[in-house]
């Protein structure tokens, strides 16, 4: 009945015309709030492991380099290359399907991460989440560009892209309140306390960490989602929306997408504008509750819950205002989407650095949350270019191109980068302080009080400067935005 009941609302073309977007403002709404949700999910499981870090590698006892590995290349070289071709299915079949269907399985691999014997094992886990992820973003913007006529697609845009932050936010929230406070030994009281004999025995609750009970308790969620979205939202008719001149239904071929997309400067250098920012961001975002955990001393709780969920909240503010102002202004300033993220990221830089390089947490939030607010702008002109450039044959497919370089290079390259430039920076440090202690040395746990303070020391001030070398690497980016500018009104027809 629920199903029929949405289907009855998506079909009221009362107010839905081309002119206006598909079905009633009411139903377009919860689409896009239906969407965002799906989006809320795809990054709680994909940003998960940031929060983890520290207790994974000291489970394994690996290293800030593999752990880059597994937040980088683990789950970004599948995600990249299995999406276009995924994008490419989708132009031609039903995206609601697909859509729900990642869902799905993307969720069920990342409550198997918590099951994890080794971490080649988690890394394996992971690759099966990129897998899933895969099947969201290309299909979601083409669903939204459907629904939702051009003048209002920016602002849409935007809200989808809050899944960025309100995910990550969400993420650092249950991940941080997890570790902190569930573990398996809680959780096997509790599962006896209710008498479920059943469940107490099938696991060895009392040697079950806290990050293995956090991995299943953000996955499961998932399925029911995936089963709303199968339920509820309707597939709009392809280029509903577009203006007449772009509506052909005639198919296109992979290889005349991307001829399309080489007479359109403004894509790639938006795309490359956005690739550097993703660089940066994924690679310190891997290590950000690490950085404070180590530099200020702060519990996973605290570092998660207090100051990430601010910079979250802040995050969430940059992104929808980015995709609002630029439709607000875009008659006045049809630059808009490539002007405002490159004013931000110039002010971005010193802010971040100040705020990775001074000792004082009041100092350092402000600085922090402003910066985080001004870097976001870049996430709207990720989807809403690509699918402004091209027509509605070719949506899922020119999101698909960008998130795969996007991906591939900030997701895949990012994080390994930072861990392996912190592992480096970590050895000439402690070789600084203590020539006769290394690396592996440290993990000794049996430590003198002064060798135990000199590893804590360089272990810090590693990752704190790779960090800092990381956020300068902005300006290459506000470059990229400010060639955009140049033709960004041509390509998009504005």
């Amino acid at each position: 009945m629920a199903e029929a009941a949405v289907g009855d609302l998506s079909t009221d073309h009362a107010g839905g015309t081309p002119e206006t977007g598909y079905g009633t403002k009411s139903y377009r709404n919860y689409i896009l709030g239906m969407l965002l949700t799906v989006y809320i999910f795809n990054f709680i499981d994909r940003t998960i492991i940031n929060i983890l870090t520290e207790p994974i590698k000291e489970s394994f006892g690996v290293e800030d380099w593999q752990m880059g590995l597994l937040g980088g290349p683990a789950f970004a070289i599948l995600y990249t290359f299995v999406g276009i071709p995924i994008a490419r299915f989708s132009e031609k079949n039903h995206r609601v399907w697909i859509i729900a269907g990642s869902i799905a399985l993307w969720s069920l691999m990342t409550a198997l991460c918590g099951f994890a014997t080794s971490f080649i094992a988690l890394f394996v886990f992971r690759i099966g989440v990129s897998i899933g992820e895969a099947g969201c973003s290309p299909p979601a913007n083409s669903i939204i560009a459907d629904y939702f006529i051009p003048k209002e697609r920016s602002t849409a845009v935007s809200v989808y892209a809050l899944g960025i932050p309100l995910g990550g936010m969400v993420a650092y929230i249950f991940g941080g309140f997890i570790v902190g406070n569930l573990d398996g030994p809680i959780v096997g009281a509790m599962l006896q306390s209710w008498n479920w004999t059943w469940a107490v025995n099938a696991l060895d609750w009392q040697n079950i960490e806290g990050w293995r009970v956090a991995f299943v308790v953000v996955g499961v969620p998932g399925i029911i989602v995936a089963m709303l979205v199968k339920m509820t939202i309707k597939e709009p008719p392809r280029g509903y929306t577009d203006p007449a001149e772009m509506q052909n239904k005639e198919q296109v071929g992979f290889g005349e997408v991307l001829r399309i997309l080489t007479q359109k400067p403004s894509y790639w250098h938006v795309t490359m504008g956005v690739t550097i920012a993703s660089f940066v961001n994924y690679g310190v975002g891997q290590f950000f509750v690490s950085f404070l955990i180590r530099t200020h001393e702060m519990s996973i709780f605290d570092a998660s819950v207090k100051i990430a969920m601010a910079l979250a909240v802040m995050a969430s503010i940059g992104t929808y205002m980015s995709g609002f102002l630029a439709d607000k202004y875009a008659e006045r300033f049809p630059k808009a989407l490539a002007l405002i993220p490159m004013f931000a990221l110039i002010g971005v830089i010193p802010m971040h650095v100040t705020g990775y390089l001074t000792d004082s947490l009041w100092i350092a939030v402000p600085l922090l949350m402003v910066g985080q607010m001004l870097l976001y702008t870049y996430l709207c002109p990720l989807y809403a270019v690509p699918s402004g450039v091209v027509d509605s044959r070719m949506r899922a497919t020119a999101v698909a191109v960008t998130l795969f370089i996007v991906n591939l290079l900030g997701y895949g390259l990012g994080p390994p980068l930072i861990g392996g430039l912190s592992t480096i920076l970590n050895a000439t440090f402690l070789s600084g302080i203590d020539p006769s202690l290394t690396l592996e040395a440290c993990k000794a746990s049996n430590l003198a009080a002064a060798a135990q303070s000199a590893c804590d020391s360089a272990n810090a001030d590693g990752l704190q400067w790779s960090m800092v070398i990381f956020k300068c690497l902005y300006v290459w980016s506000v470059f990229h935005f400010y060639m955009a500018s140049k033709t960004i009104q041509r390509d998009m027809g504005r």
